[in-house]
């Protein structure tokens, strides 16, 4: 009798997982690559180069960008995204050829991840790029939804072409330097489009 309610509960559980893969496929995947960069829409921003009110991605034209979207909650944005932030900023900080940019996309939590406390994780970090900050429960993030992002953290890193390259949840760091060290070379003609491989 046990092995038969062990046999049943098992065939009820390969039987939701079944019926749930139809409802999977019709969620679309997050992020859009090889596309034209979208215009940030951020109207929120500290720690900006001297003389500028605001960004987007056209201050950054031939540039590889990375841009790192997250939340000040966020665990997995603490656990992965600012220490890997922290490793490329630490290669390419003084290279002219990179940018770096993070944006707080709020999508809950808004008392928490708030301007403020963006500030104070950007402190926590030691982080000296621009911050910015998007979405308010008045109004949904800009940036996630042209980007398509799923949530924090996320990664996107555009060439310097201004066209999506990366557009994920967390990128290793060695992934990262790689990518970004491909894409700086491309223009020089050094390397083969990365994507079409």
């Amino acid at each position: 009798m046990l092995a038969k309610n062990r046999i049943l509960k098992i065939v009820t559980f390969i039987t939701i997982l079944g019926l749930m893969k139809p409802l999977q496929a019709q969620i679309p995947p997050g992020g859009i690559l090889n596309q034209k960069a979208p215009s940030w829409e951020v109207n929120q921003w500290f720690q900006l180069p001297e003389g500028k009110e605001t960004l987007d991605i056209s201050d950054f034209e031939g540039k590889v960008v990375y841009l790192y979207c997250f939340q000040s909650w966020c665990p997995g944005c603490h656990k992965y995204g600012f220490p890997t932030l922290q490793k490329l900023i630490a290669k390419f900080g003084n290279d002219e050829d990179v940018a770096f940019v993070a944006v707080q996309t709020t999508f809950e939590g808004f008392s928490t991840n708030s301007f403020e406390r963006g500030k104070e994780v950007a402190d926590q970090y030691g982080l000296k790029i621009p911050i910015g900050h998007s979405g308010s429960p008045e109004k949904y993030s800009e940036l996630m939804v042209s980007y398509q992002t799923r949530g924090t953290p996320w990664a996107i890193i555009i060439d310097k072409n201004g066209i999506v390259r990366f557009n994920n949840f967390h990128i290793e760091p060695e992934m990262a330097i790689t990518l970004i060290n491909e894409l700086k070379a491309e223009n020089k003609g050094e390397t083969e489009d990365v994507l079409n491989e």
